[in-house]
C-alpha cells in the first residue's frame, strides 16, 4: 500500500526543484544590471514582495507553527536568500533616491515580520491558531502577488503578442502550481491549496493565451514596437 506521506514528500521535493528554477528566473535581469552597472528602469518592487512572501512561508513551514511542512520552509528559505542577493545587487547599482526607497520598504517589512512572529508565538498557544494567522497572511500576500501575471496577460490580449510572456516561464509556473497543489491536497492544507490552485489556473490561462497569440507575435526585426512592462512578471512559489 502506498504511503501518502511518502508520496507527499516526493511531490514536495519535485516542487522544490521547480520552485528553485522559478526563483532563478529573474537572474538574467540582474546579470544585465551588473554588466551595465545601472538598474536603468527596473524597480525592486517584485523582489521586495517576494522577500516578504518567502519570509512568511518560511515561518509557516517551521515545526513550531505548522508541523510536517518542512519542505515548504526549505524552498522558501532558499528563495529568501536569493531575493536578498537580488536586492543587494539592486542596492549596489541603484541611485541614492531608489536606494533610500528600497531600504524604507525593506525596513517596514522586517518590522512587520517581527511583529507577526512575536504576536503568533506569544499570543497563539496551539498549532491551529498559529497556522491560521500565518497561513492567512501567506494567502493574502500571495494573492496580491498574482497581479503581475494578470498584467502581462492583459498586455498579451491588447497587443496580440506573447513577446514579453515567455513560454518556458509560463509552463514552469503552471507545473509549479500543480505540484504544490497536489502536495497540499495529499494532507489537506487550505493555505497552500488556495494560492497554488490560483497559480495553476493562471498558469493554464497563460499557456492558452500563448498558443492563441504566438502565431501573431512579430519576429525580431519587425517594425512593430511593443511596450515593455515596467516590471518583470514574477511568480512566487508555494
Amino acid at each position: 500500500m502506498v504511503n501518502p506521506d511518502a508520496v507527499r514528500n516526493v511531490v514536495g521535493i519535485i516542487g522544490n526543484f521547480i520552485s528553485f528554477g522559478l526563483f532563478l528566473s529573474p537572474l538574467p535581469t540582474f546579470v544585465t544590471i551588473v554588466k551595465k552597472k545601472d538598474v536603468e528602469g527596473f524597480v525592486p518592487d517584485p523582489y521586495l514582495a517576494t522577500f516578504l512572501n518567502c519570509a512568511l512561508w518560511v515561518f509557516y513551514g517551521l515545526p513550531i507553527v505548522h508541523p510536517d511542512s518542512i519542505l515548504v520552509a526549505t524552498i522558501n528559505g532558499t528563495g529568501l536568500l536569493i531575493e536578498v542577493a537580488y536586492l543587494a545587487i539592486y542596492f549596489a547599482y541603484a541611485p541614492k533616491p531608489k536606494r533610500c526607497k528600497m531600504l524604507a520598504v525593506l525596513a517596514a517589512e522586517l518590522v512587520f515580520l517581527a511583529a507577526v512572529a512575536a504576536a503568533v508565538l506569544l499570543g497563539a498557544d496551539t498549532y491551529e491558531k498559529r497556522s491560521l494567522v500565518v497561513g492567512g497572511l501567506c494567502v493574502f500576500f500571495g494573492t496580491i502577488m498574482y497581479a503581475a501575471p494578470l498584467t502581462i496577460m492583459k498586455q498579451v490580449i491588447a497587443t496580440k503578442s506573447v513577446e514579453y510572456m515567455p513560454f518556458t516561464l509560463s509552463l514552469v509556473s503552471f507545473l509549479n502550481g500543480i505540484c504544490w497543489t497536489i502536495y497540499a491536497l495529499i494532507r489537506f492544507d487550505i493555505f497552500i491549496t488556495i494560492p497554488n490552485g490560483m497559480g495553476t489556473l493562471l498558469g493554464a490561462a497563460q499557456l492558452i493565451l500563448y498558443f492563441c497569440y504566438c502565431g501573431s507575435t512579430p519576429k525580431a526585426g519587425d517594425d512593430k514596437n511593443l511596450e515593455l512592462p515596467a516590471t518583470p512578471a514574477k511568480d512566487s512559489p508555494v
